[in-house]
Order: C-alpha cells, then sequence, then structure tokens
C-alpha cells in the first residue's frame, strides 16, 4: 500500500501537533513546519514515527520557506493543511486603532501564504487528486470585537478555498473552523476563557475531511464530529 503524505504548516504546537501526531501513528509521511526550530524539532521528536517525518523550519510567509517545503514533498501530494496562522497585535485592538501594517502581516500568514503554498504543490496535489484543508474560524463568519482583521484574513481564506474548489475539481478542497481550543493563540487572545477542549478534541473532524469522500466546501469541527458520532 502506498504510503500518503500530507504537509501540515504550524505543526510545532496546537492544532497543527495534534494532527501531525494522528496522521504520524497511521503511518502518513509528513512534511511539517514552524517558526521555531527548537519546538518543531522537539514536536518531531515526540512523534511515534519520527523517521517519516521531514521537518522544514521556516515562516510561511516568506517565499524562500515555501519554496522549500514545496521541494520538500514527493510528486504525489494527498494533503496540504494551511494550519499556520498571525493572530496579529494583543491585546487585539479595534479595526480604528488596528495599524495597517499589523493587518498586512496577518495577511500575508493566512491569507497570501495558503494560496501560495497551494500554487507551489499543485502538481502534486493534481496527481494525487489531493484534499486542502485551510483552517479558518468563526471570526470569519461573526463580527467580535478586536478580531477585525484576523478575521478579515479567515473570511479572505475561506472565498479562496471555495473559489479553487471550483477551478479544481479533481481536489477536494475544504475550509474547516475548529471552534474555540486551548492553544496558546486563544490564549494570547482571549486569556480570560477558561476550560476550552484541547486541539486533539478537533483531530478526528480533520480526519473525516482527509478519509470521507465529502464534497468540498466550508465545515465546523463540531458538527463534523456530532455526525461522525
Amino acid at each position: 500500500m502506498e504510503i500518503r503524505t500530507a504537509l501540515v504548516t504550524g505543526a510545532s504546537r496546537g492544532l497543527g501537533a495534534a494532527l501531525a501526531t494522528a496522521l504520524n501513528a497511521r503511518g502518513w509521511h509528513l512534511v511539517l513546519d514552524g517558526r521555531d526550530p527548537d519546538r518543531l524539532a522537539a514536536a518531531v521528536a515526540a512523534l511515534p514515527r519520527p523517521d517519516l517525518v521531514t521537518a522544514v523550519p521556516g515562516n510561511v510567509a516568506d517565499p524562500d520557506h515555501r519554496a522549500a517545503l514545496a521541494a520538500a514533498v514527493p510528486s504525489r501530494l494527498d494533503a496540504v493543511v494551511n494550519n499556520a496562522s498571525d493572530l496579529g497585535p494583543t491585546p487585539l485592538p479595534r479595526l480604528a486603532d488596528l495599524p495597517p501594517a499589523a493587518l498586512e502581516r496577518v495577511l500575508a500568514v493566512n491569507t497570501v501564504a495558503p494560496l501560495a503554498l497551494v500554487q507551489a504543490v499543485l502538481p502534486a496535489l493534481r496527481t494525487a487528486r489531493g484534499r486542502v484543508l485551510d483552517v479558518s474560524s468563526d471570526a470569519a463568519v461573526e463580527p467580535y470585537p478586536g478580531w477585525g482583521g484576523y478575521g478579515a484574513s479567515k473570511a479572505a481564506l475561506d472565498h479562496l478555498s471555495a473559489v479553487l474548489a471550483v477551478e479544481e475539481p479533481a481536489l477536494r478542497v475544504y475550509a474547516v473552523d475548529p471552534g474555540d481550543m486551548a492553544t496558546d493563540m486563544h490564549r494570547a487572545a482571549a486569556p480570560e476563557d477558561d476550560g476550552l477542549p484541547g486541539p486533539e478534541t478537533v483531530v478526528p473532524a480533520l480526519l473525516r475531511l482527509l478519509d470521507d469522500d465529502l464534497p468540498s466546501g466550508r465545515y465546523r469541527a463540531a458538527d463534523l464530529v456530532a455526525v461522525a458520532r
């Protein structure tokens, strides 16, 4: 049986690390990235099969780093999971106080980089008739005060996902809202939120998108897990 391969960004912690753990345990070959080389190396070392992992540290907003990721994938790529995200300045500012340069950085990581990465590996995705999972947010559809910059970047990502699905019908393209999780990013945004579920609780929803033949579209992780049960 041919080993399946996934490229997962932002895999040194949080949801990316949780998904990498599940896929690695299944025997997938993984190409993983993260901005902190030491944290990424530690995350890979903790996986059940680190021998199946290629770690490429760097920032997805860097074109050279994306080129390195694309060079690390084989000619057949089963999935790209665009999980790496930038929250922007904290405490989260109102739009009246959001520096335009900060918004540009958020858009570069959350919107431009996912599309550019898919473009770079599209031939390998087409060969495998693979899947693109773009990690979105409820902030993309709900007007939460302070979340305007981040939410706008994820709303744009949702639309890119929808258009890509139309333009590449042989692929499956998903925007997935994981819901609130106990991650470093959420703690930075809302330190008052306690008792949130861990990112590992979202992994079954992502696995459904990778395993089942669901149509391209936008999904909430909570709905996918509820249906699976």
